[in-house]
């Protein structure tokens, strides 16, 4: 899998996540900070602080850790795949 097939299919699991279940509301801006992490964070701890700190910035509300590690789960297995490192 391509690199810009990857951020492409993790943008989109980041738009399903929706964490702060906004209607009709896109995630561009935080989705993009959360990919350019992803390019370089192969840790889920250390990725879903990263998400976490993102989008409180963004939005000044706190998403529970747990919730954050868990996608970040689901973009690192893209990543890994993409770099076929399953």
């Amino acid at each position: 899998m391509e690199n810009i097939k990857m951020n492409r299919k993790a943008i989109l699991t980041l738009e399903a996540w929706n964490p702060f279940n906004m209607k009709d509301f896109r995630y561009d801006t935080e989705a993009a900070d959360v990919v350019a992490a992803l390019q370089y964070i192969d840790d889920p701890s250390e990725l879903g602080k990263k998400i976490q700190h993102i989008y409180e910035q963004s939005f000044e509300q706190w998403i529970p850790i747990e919730k954050c590690v868990e996608i970040s789960y689901k973009l690192l297995a893209i990543k890994f795949e993409a770099k076929c490192i399953v």
